[in-house]
């Protein structure tokens, strides 16, 4: 009768200390926590995509679903109507993966308006078996970059 309390009193407490190493790099919950504004890597040549890239990346989230983990990125283009928004993926250099996010124009110019009204969100799945030598992923737009690390 007491070896099964004791067992259970001994699970209680280990669980209940996984939340005190809650920040810890050991918790993978928190492998792809918030992110940061990072520089903007350039590459030569043409452009694989016709699509410019977005002005402006405001937000980046990585989300952890059952096989992998879904990027959704924010971005703020200078006015409203841009359409056909895509995460574009680099190839994985050093343990880092870049995405490119890539949106066409409006075909007649629309207002600028508000920077809520203007926001286009893009998401792209990446999974368990291509994140295993991933360290960081970026998405950058045509200014700035946000990065987040595990």
């Amino acid at each position: 009768m007491n070896r099964p309390l004791v067992a259970a009193l001994c699970a209680t407490l280990a669980l209940g200390a996984c939340s005190t190493v809650g920040k810890s790099r050991l918790n993978p919950m928190n492998w792809f926590g918030g992110s940061e504004e990072t520089q903007v890597v350039t590459v030569e040549g043409k452009p694989v995509d016709p699509r410019p890239l977005i002005t402006q990346i405001t937000d980046l989230k990585l989300e952890r679903m059952p096989g992998g983990v879904i990027i959704r990125a924010t971005g703020l283009p200078p006015s409203q109507g841009f359409w056909d928004a895509e995460l574009v993926a680099r190839p994985v250099e050093d343990g880092q993966i870049t995405y490119d996010f890539h949106v066409f124009p409006p075909v007649p110019p629309k207002a600028a308006s508000t920077p809520q009204s203007r926001e286009v969100t893009v998401a792209s799945y990446l999974s368990n078996t291509k994140l295993e030598g991933i360290r960081q992923i970026t998405v950058q737009g045509a200014t700035n970059a946000r990065s987040s690390r595990r």
